[in-house]
């Protein structure tokens, strides 16, 4: 098991009015606006732990998603308010696990998805090991930056 594997991960909550642009023509919230959701509330994750786009493009290392998963659980209709939840789960070697809950106000699970993702280099084109600033980025403890 890896020293990254005994790191803790803090959770992060985005709230999200539904809006007219992310409903389509059944009165309920596109498939596809999930992912632009979900991504949101990422970068917002990230740019408040200080490695939004202005970090990724100087340090030339940013965010890659190798895969991912959802499952819809309730339909979300057009101005409800919803939580976004998202908190990494463990991260070994170079690819970690993410998820991220779409919450009703009533707290019920609208929406889930998992994702595999990793620290990628702009420059080498490939999957590094994550540095100590990224594991801080995606919820890990502390560090003096």
């Amino acid at each position: 098991m890896s020293s990254e594997n005994t790191l803790q991960f803090s959770k992060h909550h985005h709230e999200v009015l539904i809006r007219e642009t992310h409903i389509d023509t059944l009165g309920h919230v596109n498939n596809a606006t999930y992912l632009q959701l979900f991504e949101e509330a990422r970068w917002e994750f990230l740019t408040q732990r200080h490695f939004g786009i202005g970090e990724i493009q100087r340090k030339k290392l940013g965010p890659v998603i190798l895969e991912i998963h959802l499952k819809f659980h309730k339909e979300i209709k057009l101005r409800e308010k919803v939580i976004i939840e998202t908190e990494t789960l463990d991260y070994e070697g170079k690819i970690g696990t993410l998820s991220q809950l779409m919450l009703k106000q009533d707290h019920q699970v609208a929406c889930e998805a998992k994702m595999v993702f990793g620290l990628f280099d702009i420059e080498a084109r490939k999957l590094i090991l994550p540095t100590k600033e990224w594991l801080y980025a995606i919820g890990g403890p502390s560090i003096e930056l």
